[in-house]
């Protein structure tokens, strides 16, 4: 069921979305060759609970970290471990937290250290798919619209467009209605309203647009093992526009 935000819970899931980009920008810092995945989720762990709010994806149908941790060829939903950064990855942190019951949701892709260019195109272009699809919104646009716009990028950019994860609805749940795919026909699926919340988030790959899962039953690869990148925001629709809840 989508629903509309009342003002009050707005104002929650802003304060949820700040904490979120508030864990981003702590976490950048540590960010560097040696520090292991785990190492970043504790560190994620400790900063939300001590901003008043909770891990959202802790234990989320039964994910065993506080947050996702996808290194190069991982599109999503890497688990934290022993792994340790190393110069030359790219690492994706997603991250979610709970306020007062109200979810914030933003994955970002960072650079360890001097990448290579086939990664500094991909984070760019992938960051700058990201708002492509959300200039587009504002009341009366349909979620294929958003869809079209990544994907339009994506292409031009020679990017591929993952299909099976998609965008979504948040609210008091992480995950609620509408699903926002990266791909998509103008002028066709939900149309957005305002007060409806929704987190953007493409997917792109530097090759092959196929995916798989991993044996542990979570993290998600390339096909062809290039690198991947994953850039979110959570935004509220306005009238003539949204807002981005998951920044100061």
């Amino acid at each position: 069921m989508i629903t509309i935000k009342s003002d009050r819970e707005i104002d929650f899931m802003m304060q949820a979305g700040a904490i979120v980009w508030d864990t981003h920008q702590y976490l950048k810092s540590f960010l560097k060759p040696g520090i292991t995945t785990k190492e970043i989720d504790d560190l994620a762990q400790d900063f939300i609970l001590k901003a008043g709010a909770t891990p959202s994806f802790k234990n989320l149908y039964g994910f065993p970290g506080s947050i996702c941790i996808s290194l190069n060829e991982e599109v999503v939903h890497g688990i934290p471990g022993n792994r340790k950064l190393k110069t030359g990855d790219i690492i994706t942190l997603d991250i979610g937290a709970c306020y007062k019951g109200y979810h914030g949701d933003s994955a970002w892709t960072y650079s360890i250290g001097k990448i290579n260019s086939k990664k500094e195109k991909l984070l760019k272009e992938t960051e700058e798919s990201l708002y492509a699809g959300l200039n587009v919104i504002k009341s009366g646009v349909h979620v294929g619209d958003i869809g079209y716009a990544i994907s339009k990028y994506a292409k031009q950019h020679h990017l591929g467009v993952v299909k099976e994860l998609c965008g979504h609805g948040v609210g008091t749940e992480v995950h609620e209605d509408p699903d926002v795919p990266n791909y998509g026909t103008p002028g066709t699926g939900t149309i957005l309203k305002e007060g409806m919340v929704i987190a953007v988030e493409p997917m792109l790959n530097y090759g092959t647009a196929d995916i798989y899962m991993l044996e542990d039953g979570w993290t998600i690869i390339t096909a062809d093992g290039e690198p991947s990148a994953h850039f979110e925001h959570t935004i509220v629709v306005t009238k003539d526009g949204y807002t981005i809840l998951t920044k100061r």
